[in-house]
């Protein structure tokens, strides 16, 4: 019987709701799911870096359309859920934003995170307002709500060095 996409979500629910913490195995591509798969993992996700590598390129020059095209790939690769490191949502507005998350889905993911980094984490700017991080996280949520199947949003603080002390403030404010 094949796994469809609602017990794929289901399975990825209840991994997050599980007593115990668990280890998900980050596919650089659909090879490496498979090998992840056959070591007994439960979940399958992906890194902005690993798909930027596969597409010979650095993290952060990826375009929405090559990171879905690399999910999908993942995804059929696997009957595990996968979830996809979508950088922060692929959209100028958070409509746009919102429509990537809908696109993640119609790619087969039941996750997949969004992060207050600027795109290619520019110097004079590296972290999105909280207003508009806020807003975009939002967006996203109402999109992955209405899909009819559970979806794991994970929205990402960034801590890197060039964007640490807005991040401690951020995080005192969360």
């Amino acid at each position: 019987m094949a796994v469809t996409q609602l017990d794929k979500g289901n399975s990825f629910r209840a991994l997050h709701q599980g007593t115990r913490a668990f280890v998900i195995g980050n596919a650089w591509d659909a090879g490496s799911a498979r090998v992840l798969a056959g070591l007994g993992f439960a979940a399958i996700a992906t890194s902005s870096y690993a798909t930027a590598g596969a597409y010979g390129t650095r993290d952060g020059r990826i375009t929405r359309d090559q990171a879905l095209a690399h999910a999908r790939a993942i995804v059929d690769a696997t009957d595990l859920p996968v979830s996809a490191d979508l950088e922060s949502g692929f959209g100028a507005t958070a409509n746009n934003v919102a429509e990537t998350y809908r696109h993640a889905a119609a790619v087969g993911l039941v996750g997949a995170t969004i992060e207050d980094a600027t795109p290619t984490s520019r110097k004079d700017k590296p972290l999105f307002d909280i207003g508009e991080a806020t807003e975009r996280v939002a967006a996203a949520v109402a999109a992955t709500r209405k899909l009819g199947f559970p979806f794991m949003l994970t929205a990402i603080l960034t801590t890197r060095s060039s964007a640490c002390r807005p991040t401690r403030r951020r995080a005192r404010t969360c």
